[in-house]
């Protein structure tokens, strides 16, 4: 039998959406049709978050439960109004046409490919050897916890504090936790990992029984890896809003600091888990936490990045 399909138009565009119905989140019942439906809801909080990065696709075409693959070349069937933004990769020895995410329809066009993760670059697409992000990547160590992530998210407030810096946490939709730093005007990478770095070594000076810095695994258990080299041309980072591939369809959620700070005195990691239909209702509530990371200009110390 064929695979079913709908036809839509939305802002002009028509596209083909193919097998609503398919469950991709077996253990929640979350089909196709209702990430689609989350994208379509949630695309005023993340298109800003978007706009001018390269995507990397993370599609999951029969769930979450089955194999993924990552696409960085935006497919060669995409329609022709979906932007792209040509990189040179060094390793590839090529240049790559990435997919842009700029409006409603590419996002509808993106989760009818079942592509659940957005991964972005924490450069624009138009230098992308300049961040305008700069992203401290807390993983837990079993039996570390998201309590202890927002412990150390917490003595990272207070180091970037020090430095005139602001930062804005968000749940990585997993595990753990992310801190990100705008930077407007942009920096280079050199300077936002080996500022990174650096304050991930003094945490771990400084609390040594809570976090590591270093990228041995068996140091990691039961405390807080700092992942600082995230700051990286190479690399990229879950996108606030994305959907995770979890058992339930949980979302990289922005925070309040008051809430980090909340799950310091619960101490129950469930209090920082958000489905998709949490998010769109926080979205509702509380507008867009992550709209400063957009918008707030500030530097990394002149002397304090290299």
């Amino acid at each position: 039998m064929p695979p079913q399909r709908v036809e839509v138009e939305i802002e002009g565009h028509r596209l083909s959406l193919s097998n609503l119905d398919k469950v991709l989140y077996p253990a929640a019942g979350f089909t196709k049709g209702q990430v689609i439906d989350y994208y379509t809801r949630i695309a005023p909080a993340v298109l800003p978050h978007l706009r001018g990065r390269a995507l990397t696709l993370k599609r999951y075409p029969n769930g979450v439960d089955a194999k993924y693959f990552y696409e960085k070349q935006c497919p060669s069937h995409a329609p022709d109004w979906v932007r792209t933004a040509p990189i040179y990769s060094a390793s590839n020895g090529r240049t790559i046409d990435f997919c842009l995410a700029e409006d409603v329809p590419t996002l509808v066009w993106l989760a009818n490919l079942a592509d659940l993760e957005l991964h972005t670059s924490l450069a624009l697409a138009t230098d992308d050897r300049a961040p305008n992000l700069l992203a401290f990547d807390l993983d837990p160590g079993a039996p570390a916890t998201i309590v202890e992530c927002a412990e150390v998210a917490l003595e990272l407030r207070a180091a970037l504090d020090h430095f005139g810096l602001a930062g804005f946490p968000k749940t990585s939709g997993s595990k753990g936790m992310q801190v990100y730093v705008p930077l407007n005007p942009p920096s280079d990478y050199q300077q936002t990992s080996g500022f990174a770095r650096g304050v991930a070594q003094v945490l771990e000076r400084t609390h040594p029984e809570l976090v590591v810095s270093g990228m041995s695994r068996e140091l990691r258990k039961g405390r807080v890896f700092v992942d600082w080299s995230q700051n990286s041309r190479h690399k990229t980072t879950v996108c606030v809003y994305s959907l995770r591939a979890q058992p339930r369809p949980t979302v990289s959620t922005p925070l309040r600091w008051e809430e980090v700070e909340a799950v310091t005195e619960s101490r129950d990691p469930d209090d920082l888990v958000f489905d998709s239909e949490a998010v769109l209702e926080r979205v509702s509530e509380h507008g867009d936490l992550y709209a400063p990371v957009v918008s707030l200009r500030q530097s990394l110390p002149s002397g304090l990045a290299a």
